[in-house]
């Protein structure tokens, strides 16, 4: 049953303001179809039909929308999601059509973090009826997954700390009756030294530690789904400048896509084996933090000498790894805020995509455009391997370069990814330095809905 307060909603026929969506190509026939008062109207609001545009027309003893847009007959998720936001609340359905793939964008449209804001705007939804009444939850589902993520990177380090963290998971399992287990203390630092090793310097209340949940029958296909959780980074003793911490409250971005990613998993109820990992950590600075030139033993035995403290993502990520690999996870897929140099590479939009498999690159990027959530592939080459050897360990954490950076990362990665395995690995930017329809500045999902659709579709 629809939430009677959900943005969209059955379409019964109740009284509605009409939308019109209008593309160039067809404002010549919209035109012909209004009276005069409306094309007046449309003519002092300079109205062209241009994507993002819209304008107010009278309609008997009420009014309607004209909406530009740019193909009426391929819609996207976000054509209708400016009228989202700046329409006054009531309750609209589009003219002569459905909304399609709009209905997320109207629903994503309307959100806000208001959490430390004495002005918070409280007033009624937009509401948008569809007669595709399928459609409806599993669009507040996705648009649900991506509030979370918004919600989580968008809350400072002191109040989404490791412990928190570990409280949102806790209230993921426990809703969907998964159990729960979280490793910390001496335990930490025997089973997961490289997580132990990053977070020891954190105070108390940020102490590190793993946090891990199983769901699903055990007979089924084992699905790994594991997010950096690094809940604030200083660079530790290889410290940022002040400007490079500025944003560092999202680098647990790729946990609040793991714990949105699982909450999907679980909500649909996939045929799968389910284990979500978080190595949940604070890199700050202490008396005890790790040292560049320091040698870290990994959970697999690897030892890696740490050529640069700011390159902690990938070390908690590779002791997740290696535990999912002891699972027998057939499918793992990670996400994690790890390099600035996917972000020069590829812009804030565009998640860097790993992948051992073409074809379940292909599923992805295939699953992605299909749902607005575009991703880009970049290379896990072998040849770039050698830029990670150490004089002294197995391997070490930073190239001595600044060649390739995001897949120098993606191979370090790889090096805890049992051989055989299919895995998949997005280096996400969780953030939008500017707002786009649909779309507000701040924590945002990039690559979620690219990874929820190749769950559906080997899974559903």
């Amino acid at each position: 049953m629809t939430d009677k307060h959900a943005p969209i909603q059955p379409d019964k026929g109740q009284k509605a303001i009409p939308i019109h969506l209008v593309d160039k190509a067809g404002l010549e026939d919209f035109i012909k179809t209004l009276s005069a008062p409306q094309r007046a109207a449309l003519e002092a609001q300079k109205f062209k039909a241009e994507g993002y545009s819209h304008a107010i027309l009278p309609d008997g003893d009420g009014w309607m929308v004209a909406s530009g847009v740019a193909n009426t007959a391929s819609l996207s998720s976000w054509c209708m999601a400016k009228l989202a936001e700046v329409l006054p609340p009531g309750t609209y359905r589009r003219a002569g059509g459905e909304p399609g793939p709009a209905l997320y964008g109207w629903v994503t449209g309307q959100y806000r973090f208001d959490r430390y804001r004495s002005d918070a705007n409280d007033e009624a939804p937009r509401v948008l009826l569809t007669t595709e009444v399928k459609a409806i939850q599993p669009v507040l589902a996705e648009a649900a997954a991506t509030a979370l993520v918004r919600d989580l990177v968008n809350t400072p380090a002191e109040d989404m700390g490791p412990a928190q963290l570990e409280h949102e998971a806790h209230l993921i399992a426990k809703a969907h009756g998964a159990d729960f287990k979280v490793t910390s203390g001496d335990a930490l630092e025997r089973g997961f030294p490289m997580v132990h090793g990053v977070g020891r310097a954190a105070a108390r209340s940020h102490a590190p530690r793993m946090i891990e949940l199983h769901w699903g029958d055990p007979k089924h296909p084992k699905l790994a789904i594991i997010g950096k959780g690094v809940c604030f980074d200083s660079g530790g003793l290889d410290i940022k400048p002040s400007s490079g911490m500025l944003l560092m409250k999202k680098d647990m971005g790729g946990a609040a896509h793991a714990l949105a990613l699982a909450s999907l998993v679980m909500q649909h109820a996939l045929k799968v084996r389910l284990h979500l990992l978080i190595p949940a950590v604070e890199n700050a600075i202490s008396g005890n933090a790790f040292r560049p030139g320091d040698v870290l033993r990994s959970r697999a035995g690897i030892t890696v000498e740490i050529g640069n403290t700011d390159a902690e993502g990938r070390l908690v990520l590779g002791d997740a790894l290696t535990r999912a690999g002891e699972e027998g996870a057939q499918l793992i897929i990670d996400f994690a805020t790890l390099t600035g140099a996917a972000r020069v590479a590829l812009g804030p939009d565009l998640p860097a995509l790993f992948t051992r498999r073409d074809e379940t690159a292909d599923e992805l990027l295939k699953a992605g455009a299909a749902a607005d959530d575009k991703c880009w592939r970049l290379p896990l080459f072998d040849g770039y391997r050698e830029y990670l050897k150490s004089d002294v360990a197995d391997i070490n954490n930073s190239a001595s370069n600044g060649f390739a950076g995001a897949s120098v990362a993606a191979l370090f990665l790889d090096r805890f990814v049992p051989e055989g395995t299919d895995w998949a690995h997005f280096d996400t930017f969780a953030w939008r330095p500017a707002a786009k329809p649909g779309r507000p500045k701040g924590g945002d999902a990039l690559g979620l809905r690219a990874a929820w659709g190749l769950l559906k579709a080997r899974y559903g």
